[in-house]
């Protein structure tokens, strides 16, 4: 199990994941229309480059889901009951095709879980840059983790 249980997390502890992985056209046109979504930033090469960008814009919510799964190996996998809520979500730069992302991930708070006493809640807070360490997205993410043994 790579994942950890809630005792093992402290607050403001950080982990660099170290699974890259560089945005190609596919990644972006699958994603984009399996979610049914028909914006032509994403998935027009000529209104594209009529933007302000000048090339087609990877879908955002491809890059949030990138980023927390980014991060799942190395926090919640195999210990995670479910993903209580993402708060503050925000993408303050594009993403473009061949970008290489990478994420970062801090615990910004831990509580006790008071309707299961075999669990505790952790809030991680994602981070998810390019090749310029520019900043690309960000959220904070609740999990309900599984404890070692019941408080």
């Amino acid at each position: 199990m790579a994942g950890r249980c809630f005792e093992d997390w402290t607050v403001g502890e950080r982990i660099v994941h170290e699974i890259r992985r560089t945005v190609t056209e596919t990644d972006n046109l699958l994603f984009t229309v399996m979610t049914h979504n028909p914006q032509p930033l994403h998935l027009d090469a000529e209104a594209a480059r009529a933007s302000e960008f000048g090339q087609i814009l990877v879908n955002g919510t491809f890059t949030f889901s990138l980023m927390v799964g980014l991060s799942v190996a190395d926090t919640t996998l195999g210990t995670l009951v479910a993903n209580l809520g993402y708060d503050k979500l925000a993408m303050p730069a594009p993403v473009f095709i061949g970008d290489t992302l990478r994420a970062e991930t801090e615990v910004h708070a831990l509580k006790a879980s008071r309707s299961r006493p075999e669990a505790g809640i952790v809030t991680f807070a994602h981070r998810m840059l390019n090749q310029r360490d520019e900043t690309v997205c960000e959220c904070l993410r609740t999990a309900l983790v599984r404890r070692r043994e019941a408080a």
